[in-house]
Formats: structure tokens, C-alpha cells, sequence
């Protein structure tokens, strides 16, 4: 038997609680019939376990034997519990309380609070961070960018694991921690932080945690309350609780054994965080008679994929090895993954690039692909090598969908034309679909049939009015008697449960960030040495995580599996960088460590370019150094050496790139990128060979638009001829170096233009993080768990603080 997986975003709801059961297979249906008594779900990657735990609530409340109000399921991220929120109402299971373990606490604790404690509950602290460095102020001690950041991971992975100031140095030392500062400087800071918040009448995230434990611990009355509210416990991602978090479930429970429990030791990646799989693989322990199901069809991915993932876990070592599941693709086979190697970062990410206009013409949606690298610093160049492609993206982590100016907005027009009878906006006088309505009260606020040019604030409101209008054509489809009203309610529930739909564009995310999700193809890059496993993985334990941390990576792809690394960081650079261990045994012509021989797998690593000549390093024209930074490379100088900008010349570039790009019907930065534009403006290049040596211009842009810019610096106006020096003196112009025929046909075909580096168009998220940043297509909500703003910053996430939903 195998499991069906509806296509419809609008699935009918069963009608009885037997047809809840439909389509699951024999281990998903084992789940779903286990109500009664301690259930441990050992779940694989893409097996269907979110679906075999919501059919299982869904199921006991469909024929009686759960209270919808009596189930509490918990998971670690808002976006993992608003999806569950869904799924369940789509099963005619609405009413259970899906929440992350810090949201349930939250409301807990406010509620409560009066009676166990009384007067005002303290301020929640929204970020931590500047109080962590005016703690680290009085204490005299000077925390620079970073120092900060981990430092305030550090005092989070304290309170989590419940080590108390004095006791930091030895658990750090016992645990084997590479501490920021001195441990005894930790400590200090630790004290004051604590000491500051308690003065101000502040708590953070964690005290939540620890105050709805100490309120259950000493208040007997309040934790009968509690556990007569709920008596059933689903937790999902097990594997990621806490010491904390774990203490909080055992006070739920009350020592009742109504617990279901799913996780994947192999998945692992947050022990950073305080998170260990220990209490996944000691549930048997605890509980000798679980009911102990294993999930390893997989749905999900090609076998092809399944193989490069098992053979990954297959090198591993460790407890959680130990306990890895062998995972069996139920799919069709697909194509091989693509191993490639290329000569520097920015080719990496032009090739990458290339590829993907590839997928999309061949008929991929943008929004089914991925882009996924190990901390947040190297997406700069994907940015900058999409934008050049004329390739929309989203950055993960921007702000909810359902919390966008634009979409609250539009839901304020959109029920009140449903309250006034709809709109008449309609062909032929005929009575008007739910998507007509939908677009003739979202075109009043900017949404039109084709995208705005350019990026931004203007392209980003039209991004998510968009999605509202793909998001009603899916339910007229899926319900053609459906009203207006019908959709605003729909979207209500929807924003209830955070439930977003899709915004169209390719995902860059981190790899941590990345977790629970999925796409169609998946490009894996930045695999070297240094960086996966990352340089302060030091233990075995620490490099086993950065093993795991790319099955999450390689697990994501259901079809399509790129993986890539570069030899150098910048063109010309010494390319010495090795591809990463984990890919010994895996990638064609390797052997795994510690054997002879090649890889057990055909064919050969492809030798990659990006689609772009080579050139040698590239030196700042003004005082010479070799330069690295892609925006650097952009300018042809060092971010902090003079500059000769002509202001109005890029003024006068920026309003004929606009005019191009309005007449292209493309986005500005396809044209020539903000950095691309400024470098013009400062080099003021005389002639073809001067224009074709700025980064991001090559010879289809500089045929297309090379007189026109020329003509502007000259200060002439686009489409006059501006005599260069060598023609005035009948001389050729020396031809600049050039792609090879079928390098320059392809790009021909693809109407692309490949381009180095440099920096996209980027926005800043609420954090100020890269990761927050949505640059040419807003993004949808992360999926990391709860830890700091700080530590998210570099893995790709939010903090506990955004994901509690308040």
C-alpha cells in the first residue's frame, strides 16, 4: 500500500473518522490507530510523519476518544505549528492547540501569574543582546560584534541546560565548549544580565520557560488546572527538546503516559541551542511499554537522492548513527546528483546561477528551488548571481506573511467588498469569479497582471498581492461555489494558523534554516573544508552535527540535487581549498576515509565556470590591494578607499536603466545592479574595452547597452554616437576577452548575461540580519528553533522571541 498525497491546497475534509485513514500506508496508519498509552515515532526524512501525527489527532477526535480541546501538540517552530493548525482544520480536527513549547508556556504563564504570583507580570525582553553588552559594560569588559553574539548564545545555552552563573565553568568545561571569552569573564556578564533584567522588571524567553516550571513545580492547585486542561501530548522534532523543555513536558504530563512522540536522531542540528536527542533514544527507557513505530518510506525523494543520503549516514559515527534509519524512496527514479567543482566563489554562484534559468525554462517553478549554504555571509554572492539572471528570489526569514502592511491591508478591502455583495468588475456583465473579485479590489493597491520593474519595497508589495490572487485561483478551483466571503473567512483561518501561501521565487537559506521544508531541486553549495564542517567544529560529536546538518541539506530534494564547491574564495585566488570530507566515498572518483579506491557511484565531477571567462585577482584601482569582498570586486576598489563618484552621472544611469527596464518588462537590477551602476559612474569608462572591464558587464550587455552608457558618460544622450579616442585616430578598438562559441550560445539562448559578483538588491528584515533581509521577492516565515536573534543571525533563523507567538 502506498500513501497519497492530495494535490489540492483545498483537500475536502472526511467525512467520517475511518476516512481520515485513506491513503495512509501501514506504518502511517500504525501511528494514527496508537491513541492510547506512550507512543515514540522514529521518523525519516520525507516519510510523512507531520502527516501521520495530524491524521492521528484528527482520527482520536473524530471518533470520540480525544477532546479537541484536551490536545496540546507541540513543535519548535510557528511556522511548523501553523502548518499543523491547518492540516488539522482540513481534517475536520479544528480546536486542538498546536503551539511551540514557548507559546504554550506564554499564555500559561500570563494567565496564571496573577494567581500563583500576583501583581504585573515583568516586560518581555524582545532582544537580549543590547542588555547582554551594557552587562558586559559594567563589567568593564569590551565585546566586539561578534563576542556579543555568542556570548549572548552562551547565557541562552545556560539558562536552557539550567546552569546557574557559578556553575558555567565547569559544565563548560565537562561539555567541552569553545567559549567566547574566559569563562570566568562569561560568568560575570552572565550575573550582571541577570542581575540588570531583575532591576528593570524584565524576563527573556528562556525565564518564561523556568517560571511556568517553577509556577508548576511549587504551585500543586495551578498544575492541577493545567493538567485537567490537557490530557494528551504530541510533541514533533523530539529530538530537539531541551533539559528545560523536557522538565516542562514531565510537569504537563503529571506522570500520565498520554504522550506521542516523533523525532530523527539523524537530524539533530540545534545542540548549540541546549537541544539533545538523548531523550528520543532513552524514551524506551522510560516508557518500556512504548508503542515504538519506524517511518523509512520516503515520499519525498527520488532514489537517487535517498541513496547519497543513506550513504552519507552510512559514514557516520556516534550515538545517533547508531540509531539512523535506512530510508526506502517510493518514487520514480530521477537524474543522478550533479557533483561540481569550480575554480572561486563567484563562478560557484554563476553557475549555480545558470542552472537554475535552466530548471525554470524547462518549466521548475522559482519558488521549487533552493539555494542552501552552511551561515548567512555566503548568500551576498547568490544575491548578486541570481540578480544578474534575471532570477527572483527570497531570502528566509523575513516578517510573517499575515503580518505585512500590504496583505493586512488587503484583507481590510477584501471583507469589505465581501460585506457590500462583492465586486461588479466582470466581462460581458457576467457575475464575477472569486479571483476576478480579488483582483479588481487588490489592482486599487498596487497589484497588476505583470510585476513592477525593479526591486524593493514597490516589487515586494506586489509580490504578496500576488500571492493573495494565486491563492484565491486555487480555492475558485478547489471550490467553484465559494463567495468572497468564503475566501476572507478562509483567509482568517489561515492568518489564525500562519498558514502563508507560496510567494514565488528561489529560496536562499541557510542550512539550519532550511529544516522541515522542501523543494523540487536543491543546490547545495559552498562544500569545502572550513565550512561544512565548519572551522570550530573541533570534537567528534561537533563534525558528526556538521554531517548531519548536510543530510538535512540533501534530504530537502525531491528531485533535482545539485552539490558544488570552489576552489578559491575570489577569481585568481591560490585554489587550495579542498571539497568536504563528508563527500569522500559519495562523489564520483573519492574513496571514503581510510579505504582505497573511487566512489562506488559512475560518472565524474564536473569542472564548473560559471559561464564566465576567467580572469586573474582583481586589484582596488586606487591603492592596489587584492580584493575578496564581492562588493569590493563590484567597485573595482576597497569599501573604505576615496571615491570619485559622478554623482549625476549615476543619477542620469539610474533613470535610463529605468526606462530600459520598463521597457524590457523586466526588473531594473536585470538591466545593471545598483553596484554595477556606481562603479560606471566612477571609472567613467571612454570606451567599449573599459566598459567590458567593470564587473557585471559582459559582451551581451555591452552589446545591448554598452552605446547607451557610453553615450551618457560622454554626456551626450543614449543612442548618440560617442567617438571613442581610438576610432577618432582610426584605430580598432582591441577586442576584450571573450567566452568560448558554446559558452557565448548558451548564454545567447538563456538571455542571460553572465557577471561576477556583487551585491544584490537587498531589504533588511526585523532582526537586521541578512538572513531577515527580503531582497527581489519577500520571504515566508523561518523554521529554526527557538534560540537568539544573535545565533540566528549567523544559522539562518529567528529568535525564540518572534517565534512566540503572542
Amino acid at each position: 500500500m502506498t500513501a497519497t498525497f492530495p494535490d489540492s491546497l483545498f483537500p475536502a475534509v472526511p467525512d467520517s473518522a475511518d476516512a481520515v485513514l485513506d491513503g495512509l500506508d501501514p506504518e502511517q496508519r500504525a501511528v494514527a490507530t496508537a491513541l492510547h498509552g506512550p507512543v515514540c515515532v522514529l521518523a525519516g526524512a520525507g516519510t510523512g510523519k507531520t502527516r501521520a501525527i495530524t491524521h492521528r489527532i484528527a482520527y482520536g477526535v473524530r471518533a470520540g476518544i480525544l477532546q479537541p480541546g484536551s490536545v496540546l501538540a507541540v513543535t519548535f517552530t510557528a511556522r511548523a505549528a501553523g502548518e499543523m493548525r491547518g492540516r488539522l482544520r482540513q481534517l475536520g480536527a479544528g480546536g486542538v492547540q498546536a503551539r511551540t513549547f514557548h507559546s504554550a508556556a506564554l499564555r500559561q504563564l500570563q494567565y496564571f501569574w496573577p494567581r500563583a504570583v500576583g501583581g504585573e507580570m515583568p516586560r518581555l525582553l524582545e532582544r537580549k543582546v543590547q542588555l547582554v553588552a551594557e552587562a558586559g559594560a559594567r563589567c568593564r569588559i569590551r565585546l566586539d560584534r561578534s563576542e556579543l553574539r555568542d556570548l549572548t548564545g552562551e547565557i541562552e545555552w545556560c539558562k536552557v541546560t539550567q546552569t546557574v552563573p557559578e556553575d558555567y565553568a565547569v559544565a563548560a568545561a565537562k561539555t567541552g565548549r569553545d567559549t567566547p571569552r574566559d569563562p570566568a569573564e562569561v560568568a560575570r556578564v552572565y550575573t550582571t544580565y541577570e542581575q540588570l533584567k531583575r532591576d528593570r522588571g524584565l524576563i527573556d524567553f528562556e525565564d518564561v520557560l523556568l517560571l511556568t516550571v517553577g509556577v508548576l513545580q511549587d504551585r500543586p492547585d495551578v498544575a492541577d488546572t493545567v493538567r485537567s486542561q490537557y490530557q494528551h501530548f504530541v510533541v514533533d522534532e523530539y529530538q530537539d527538546v531541551s533539559p528545560l523543555q523536557q522538565r516542562l513536558l514531565e510537569l504537563w504530563l503529571g506522570g500520565r503516559d498520554s504522550l506521542c512522540v516523533v523525532g530523527d536522531a539523524s537530524q539533530t542540528i540545534y545542540s548549540f541551542t541546549g537541544a539533545t536527542p538523548d531523550f528520543l533514544l532513552g524514551f524506551r527507557a522510560r516508557h518500556p511499554g512504548a508503542t515504538v513505530v519506524k517511518l523509512v518510506r520516503d515520499y519525498r525523494s527520488t532514489p537517487q537522492v535517498v541513496a547519497l543520503a543513506n550513504g552519507l549516514l552510512g559514514q557516520a559515527r556516534g550515538q545517533a548513527a547508531a540509531h539512523r534509519l535506512e530510508l526506502v524512496s517510493q518514487r520514480d527514479p530521477g537524474p543522478d546528483p550533479v557533483f561540481t567543482e569550480y575554480p572561486d566563489e563567484p563562478a560557484e554562484a554563476e553557475g549555480t546561477a545558470r542552472r537554475i534559468r535552466d530548471l525554470i525554462a524547462s518549466g521548475v517553478r522559482p519558488s521549487e528551488i533552493a539555494v542552501l549554504y552552511r551561515v548567512n555571509a555566503q548568500s551576498e554572492v547568490y544575491e548578486q548571481a541570481l540578480a544578474d539572471a534575471g532570477v527572483p528570489y527570497q531570502l528566509r526569514g523575513a516578517e510573517r506573511f499575515f503580518e505585512r502592511p500590504e496583505v493586512r491591508e488587503a484583507g481590510l478591502l477584501l471583507r469589505g467588498a465581501a460585506r457590500a455583495g462583492g465586486s461588479s468588475d466582470a466581462p460581458d456583465g457576467a457575475a464575477p469569479t472569486v479571483p476576478e473579485q480579488v483582483r479588481a479590489v487588490l489592482s486599487s493597491r498596487g497589484w497588476a497582471s505583470e510585476p513592477p520593474a525593479g526591486s524593493g519595497a514597490v516589487r515586494d508589495r506586489w509580490e504578496s498581492l500576488a500571492a493573495l490572487v494565486r491563492l484565491a485561483e486555487d480555492f475558485a478551483a478547489a471550490r467553484p461555489e465559494a463567495t468572497l466571503g468564503d475566501f476572507v473567512a478562509e483567509l482568517d483561518e489561515r492568518a489564525n494558523a500562519q498558514h502563508a501561501p507560496a510567494v514565488e521565487g528561489v529560496t536562499l537559506a541557510s542550512l539550519h534554516a532550511a529544516k522541515g521544508l522542501e523543494w523540487d531541486a536543491v543546490f547545495l553549495v559552498g562544500l569545502t573544508e572550513g565550512t561544512l564542517p565548519i572551522t570550530y567544529a573541533k570534537t567528534d560529536e561537533q563534525v558528526e552535527e556538521e554531517r548531519r546538518l548536510l543530510y538535512v541539506g540533501v534530504t530537502r530534494a525531491r528531485f533535482h540535487l545539485g552539490l558544488s564547491w570552489a576552489l578559491s574564495r575570489s577569481p585568481g585566488g591560490r585554489g587550495g581549498r579542498r571539497p568536504s570530507r563528508f563527500l569522500d566515498g559519495l562523489r564520483p572518483g573519492s574513496a571514503a576515509r581510510g579505504t582505497r579506491g573511487g566512489s562506488a557511484g559512475g560518472g565524474a565531477v564536473e569542472r564548473g565556470s560559471g559561464g564566465r571567462r576567467r580572469r586573474g585577482p582583481v586589484l582596488c584601482r586606487v591603492c592596489g590591494r587584492t580584493l575578496s569582498d564581492p562588493g569590493e570586486i563590484k567597485l573595482m576598489r576597497c569599501e573604505d578607499c576615496p571615491s570619485d563618484l559622478d554623482e549625476g552621472l549615476y543619477e542620469r544611469l539610474r533613470a535610463w536603466r529605468s526606462e530600459q527596464a520598463k521597457a524590457l518588462g523586466q526588473p531594473a537590477y536585470c538591466v545593471f545592479t545598483d553596484k554595477t551602476l556606481l562603479a560606471i559612474a566612477e571609472v567613467r569608462p571612454e570606451g567599449e574595452a573599459e566598459l567590458a572591464s567593470i564587473a557585471g558587464v559582459g559582451a551581451r550587455k555591452l552589446d545591448r547597452f554598452g552605446a547607451d552608457v557610453l553615450a551618457l558618460v560622454a554626456g551626450l544622450e543614449p543612442g548618440a554616437e560617442a567617438e571613442t579616442e581610438a576610432e577618432a585616430e582610426g584605430e580598432a578598438e582591441p577586442e576584450a576577452e571573450t567566452e568560448t562559441e558554446a559558452e557565448a550560445e548558451a548564454d545567447a539562448e538563456r538571455g542571460r548575461e553572465p557577471v561576477a559578483e556583487g551585491e544584490g538588491p537587498q531589504g533588511e528584515g526585523p532582526e537586521g540580519d541578512a538572513e531577515g533581509a527580503a531582497a527581489a521577492v519577500p520571504g515566508a516565515e523561518p523554521n529554526t528553533p527557538d534560540f537568539t536573534a544573535e545565533q540566528a543571525a549567523e544559522l539562518g533563523g529567528k529568535s525564540s522571541e518572534e517565534e512566540a507567538e503572542k
